[in-house]
């Protein structure tokens, strides 16, 4: 599965520098993280590191975007073009 932010959002600017893929953006209101690109840091982190330092623990799984290991390594592959 990607990550994604939910409105409990504070904007405390933390998660985005950390995102290895370059996946979280600042949205509307909050940031969001753009599935596309969200790999939970398989491939470069043993934990997503936006979870890691997100002070109030709004960044669950998203449902709507199911992906197993192998295809969010498959997806890192692509992105980083390993």
């Amino acid at each position: 599965m990607a990550l994604m932010i939910t409105d409990e959002c504070i904007n405390c600017d933390v998660c985005e520098p950390v995102c290895p893929n370059e996946a979280i953006s600042q949205g509307p209101e909050i940031y969001v993280i753009h599935p596309q690109l969200c790999t939970e840091c398989v491939g470069h982190f043993e934990q997503p590191q936006c979870v890691e330092v997100c002070p109030i623990d709004c960044i669950p799984l998203n449902p709507d975007v199911v992906e197993t290991k192998a295809e969010l390594l498959e997806k890192y592959q692509r992105i980083t073009n390993c």
